[in-house]
């Protein structure tokens, strides 16, 4: 059985360090979204602490559960 992993690569249009406070932010909830689809679509959760200490793990069909 082989183990083919494929690697994606892209070019960002804009440097970070030359976005304007709105583009910025707007380019880090894309990098999160990102992360939650390729997390989903490997069947692996999300992992992140929330506001109120909890570390919680997320998961495709919406389960969120108290890691910690």
């Amino acid at each position: 059985m082989t183990n083919d992993v494929q690697y994606q690569t892209g070019k960002m249009v804009k440097d970070p360090r030359k976005m304007n406070p709105k583009e910025r932010i707007q380019w880090q909830k894309q990098c999160a979204q990102n992360a939650r689809d390729y997390l989903f679509s490997i069947n692996q959760p999300l992992v992140y602490k929330r506001p109120d200490g909890h570390t919680v793990a997320e998961y495709k069909n919406g389960q969120i559960l108290v890691v910690r």
